[in-house]
């Protein structure tokens, strides 16, 4: 390929070989994890199994998952499979995990198990850029975005979702006996007895879905939201931006600093909604930030009196339009 620019030669040896180290500029951010996840008091933060077992096959130091996990989420990888191939493929996480290659079990259950640790780590982060004064903290904008959860709507159920499917199915049920009763007196013969045959077998499934769902319903008394999801337990019916649409899932809040974009506080909810949520935000906020008072921007949807007062009182600044009086309900999703 005379005139092109030429590549190294696949089989060409060297005297001396390539080191990882080589290959990681000296600004890349994996560096910066390195160096900030090597500072961490592990076992104080809560991190299981820092300290190695005496007995049993040894297993992946929580310091080598953390800074995977890290990484992941810098480069947008929220999936434990995609971090197990990354970790055998590219030279940043190999120099990061020291060319570990953790199974995508071991990851997924590094998340499961250290949730509350790794929160803290969060704001641990967030207390570093403080003190180096890549905060600045004035301002903190605050909002919720909605994620899916694994549960499906069909596994999500609501007063409304149960009357409307119960409607349904004793519609089949009439449907069915009179189909019944028409073959009965029409038809004769084997094929009548074969038609009756399966239209009793489905007549009887629906019977015990309509049980199900009457067991459902009474569940749904204890419930103080008044929904159940099978799948994710935790997982709410809520409404989304696109009209007449919902899905089942969570209402992650998030409290950014104007100025850096950095996260400093975060919760997840199940409320479909945000009214609710602007003190404790603006609260956590002005916690992380370690400051007196705080001008927390937000947008309507988190507009309501008593929050706005519980945010004067803690001395906290909001600015959050009025919505109109169409707009002062929030959106059920049925």
């Amino acid at each position: 390929m005379a005139g092109f620019i030429e590549g190294v030669d696949r089989g060409q040896t060297v005297l001396f070989p390539d080191r990882l180290e080589d290959w990681i500029g000296e600004d890349s951010l994996v560096r910066v994890v390195d160096l900030f996840v090597g500072e961490l008091d592990l076992p104080g933060l809560g991190f299981a199994r820092s300290a190695p077992a005496r007995t049993g096959r040894p297993g992946y130091h929580p310091a080598v998952l953390l800074k995977l996990f890290i990484y992941g989420y810098l480069n947008r990888i929220p999936s434990s499979r995609r971090l197990e191939r990354e970790a055998g493929r590219y030279v940043e996480v190999m120099w990061l995990t020291g060319r570990l290659v953790p199974d995508h079990k071991t990851i997924a259950d590094f998340r499961r198990d250290n949730g509350l640790a790794i929160r803290k780590t969060c704001a641990q982060f967030v207390e570093l850029c403080r003190r180096i004064g890549a905060l600045k903290g004035d301002c903190v904008a605050i909002d919720g975005s909605k994620f899916k959860a694994v549960n499906n709507r069909d596994r999500n159920f609501t007063k409304g979702k149960i009357a409307s499917r119960l409607a349904h199915l004793e519609a089949d049920v009439a449907r069915y006996i009179n189909e019944m009763v028409r073959i009965d007196r029409q038809e004769e013969g084997e094929a009548r007895v074969g038609k009756v045959q399966h239209l009793a077998r489905r007549y009887g499934r629906i019977r015990q879905e309509i049980e199900r769902l009457k067991a459902m319903d009474k569940a749904l008394a204890g419930e103080p939201d008044g929904q159940i999801s099978l799948t994710d337990p935790d997982a709410r019916a809520m409404a989304t931006s696109a009209r007449h649409s919902g899905m089942v899932g969570y209402n992650v809040q998030s409290a950014v600093d104007t100025d850096t974009h950095i996260i400093v506080a975060h919760e997840v909810t199940n409320q479909g909604f945000d009214r609710d949520q602007l003190s404790p935000m603006a609260i956590a906020a002005r916690d992380a930030l370690g400051r007196d008072d705080l001008h927390v921007i937000a947008d309507r949807g988190y507009f309501s009196g008593t929050e706005i007062l519980a945010c004067h009182e803690a001395g906290i600044t909001t600015t959050v339009p009025r919505p109109a009086p169409r707009e002062m309900q929030p959106r059920a999703c049925s």
